[in-house]
């Protein structure tokens, strides 16, 4: 492992994404969908599991690269002893199957290049037969069929199962690569030209990025935060990924590596939220429509997740043919956190449908219904414990949060019935349930004796999730117990800008050894909660100091070492860049979805 995680940017196809590191290396791509098995699999083991370099011969990192305009259009740019050259590298949104494209252009002089190209399909375990046929190289092994050509046509040679080339270009020249995937029992699919495709992704993107209405100091930050989240949404569903990879550790080293390449109900509402507030309707449309499909049925079947189509069986295993991300074992794919029991997510998924309506959004005659099945089947279960919003691995507790969300189903509940009282429901019953939630919370969720909400009834853990108390409008901002509740997060899971989820040592709460680093989201609200109890110029400080821990090209990860300065998690995360949003629409007085 070379490369850190924020040495690496995203390019995708709104299907699937893969991960460029600053040496010009591909490091990590699933084909044909974001949950599919890895053809590039380095990020997790070597570069023997799979990976495509195209830089300048015998070169490192690059010199500079930035994404072009407002696309997903990586420009990775290399100054040499000889010259300057660029690479291009993005993914046209398909007609038919997935492209990766990589432009290589001179920009002066004459630099020296050097290509591999080392395709490992099934997580980087299967070595395929690769032939030539037609000008390509195509490689074959078991479903899998991946088609290489260049434009024009570069000296190509087997060595070590590995495809090499090596070419020159000049000033002004240009040489374009393309890679396919396809089934390998169907013909090849047509082919796609690339200096078009190029046209064509720009245009998409740019037109897609000017439809954002946020025009606040923070712009660029945001915009680039709404292009990665669009960038993580399967498109013919509408579900978004929490993030393009798996098992990227939350300790370096440790047991912590998960998959998150599937659709998180906890990210339905501020996914949802978020672009409704830039003028994103379709998407938030699309999102609100996979989130229906996906919980239909018996209420007492609702996952905390789904596959990107809506699938409900996510098995979780281990890859031990990989070494894991600087040692990080095991490396899994599936998640079996799909089968816990968070009460939570109810009231997010009602949350998201009230919010939807809120909007605007075109009705859907059924949403209602589906919102009456949960709230039948959430009035007999919150009391029970649960997991919790973490997904913690650890005996089930009373979470607060659950607690908390499942008050939001009730009153989201009562508010919708109030503004249409033609609906089918029982206000008067909903309202009894809600008051019996809330003062529940107060009486065993609190500790008076230190001002503060705990992450559990009898705890004196705290959870960085109560400082979503004042947002779902549970209590008002100005209420000594919000307070307390944000300045003792601030004392005890604060370091500057960085709050970790909860108590230093994780393994009391989650069941798991070693520790993990500070979750980013949970920094956001933070910043959230003080602009919201009244310390605008300490939110908005803390919040630009977050922004400085994007990477070079604008994107986050799912948590950030303080010790090291590292980024930690699966990466780019849709969470951390759904709260970057989120706190900059607040802090620049922009109004917010709910």
């Amino acid at each position: 492992m070379t490369q850190r995680i924020e040495d690496y940017a995203l390019i995708g196809d709104l299907q699937t994404a893969a991960l460029v590191g600053k040496d010009g290396s591909i490091d990590w791509l699933c084909l044909p969908r974001f949950d599919s098995a890895a053809c590039f699999a380095a990020l997790l083991g070597d570069e023997e599991n799979g990976h495509w370099r195209i830089a300048p011969k015998g070169a490192g990192a690059c010199t500079s690269r930035r994404y072009l305009g407002a696309s997903l259009v990586l420009e990775t740019v290399w100054e040499t002893r000889t010259g300057k050259v660029r690479v291009l590298d993005f993914m046209p949104q398909r007609d038919e199957a997935p492209d990766v494209v990589r432009i290589v252009e001179g920009l002066s002089g004459s630099v020296e290049m050097a290509g591999t190209l080392r395709l490992r399909f099934d997580y980087g375990s299967v070595v395929p037969w690769v032939r030539r046929e037609d000008g390509h190289r195509v490689a074959v092994a078991g479903p899998d069929s991946v088609w290489l050509r260049s434009e024009p046509e570069v000296k190509t040679w087997g060595q070590h199962f590995s495809t090499c080339s090596s070419f020159t270009v000049e000033e002004g020249q240009k040489v374009a690569f393309v890679l396919t995937w396809h089934p390998s029992h169907k013909p090849r699919p047509s082919l796609v030209d690339p200096h078009e495709s190029l046209d064509h992704c720009l245009q998409d993107w740019e037109t897609w990025s000017s439809k954002c209405r946020y025009q606040g100091p923070y712009r660029d930050a945001v915009l680039r935060s709404l292009i990665t989240l669009k960038a993580l949404t399967y498109a013919p569903t509408g579900g978004i990924v929490a993030a393009p990879t798996t098992s990227l550790p939350e300790d370096l080293g440790g047991v912590r590596n998960w998959d998150y390449r599937f659709c998180w109900l906890r990210d339905a509402t501020l996914a949802l939220s978020a672009m409704v507030s830039v003028g994103y309707l379709d998407e938030a449309a699309a999102w609100r429509d996979w989130l229906l499909r996906a919980v239909a049925g018996d209420p007492a079947d609702l996952q905390i997740m789904y596959g990107v189509a809506g699938e409900r069986r996510l098995p979780e295993m281990e890859l031990d043919w990989l070494s894991g991300y600087a040692g990080s074992a095991p490396v899994r794919v599936g998640n079996e956190a799909r089968c816990q029991l968070q009460i939570d997510v109810y009231g997010e998924v009602i949350e998201s449908l009230y919010l939807a309506r809120q909007a605007g959004l075109t009705p859907e005659r059924h949403a209602w219904n589906i919102q009456l099945s949960l709230l039948g089947f959430l009035e007999s279960k919150w009391r029970e414990p649960d997991e919790g919003l973490w997904e913690v691995r650890g005996p089930r507790r009373h979470f607060v949060h659950s607690k908390v969300m499942a008050w939001v189903a009730a009153d989201r509940a009562v508010r919708t019935l109030e503004g249409e009282p033609s609906l089918r429901g029982d206000a008067a019953r909903w309202r009894a349930m809600r008051d019996d939630i809330h003062r529940e919370v107060c009486e065993k969720g609190f500790a008076p004796a230190r001002g503060t909400f705990t992450q559990s009834y009898g705890s004196t853990e705290l959870d960085a999730a109560v400082l979503l108390i004042p947002r779902v409008g549970f209590l008002p901002p100005d209420d000594p117990r919000v307070v307390g509740t944000v300045d003792a997060v601030r004392r005890e899971l604060a370091s500057g800008p960085l709050v970790r989820r909860y108590t230093q040592d994780a393994t009391q709460v989650d069941g798991l050894p070693g520790r993990e680093g500070a979750f980013l989201v949970c920094s956001f609200w933070l910043a959230d909660a003080l602009r919201m109890t009244g310390r605008e110029k300490e939110a908005r400080e803390l919040f630009e100091q977050l922004l400085g821990l994007c990477n070079d090209v604008g994107l986050l990860s799912e948590e950030y070492d303080p010790a090291t300065g590292a980024h930690l998690g699966n990466f780019p995360q849709a969470f951390s860049h759904i709260g970057l949003v989120t706190t900059a629409l607040a802090l620049t007085g922009q109004r917010t979805a709910g």
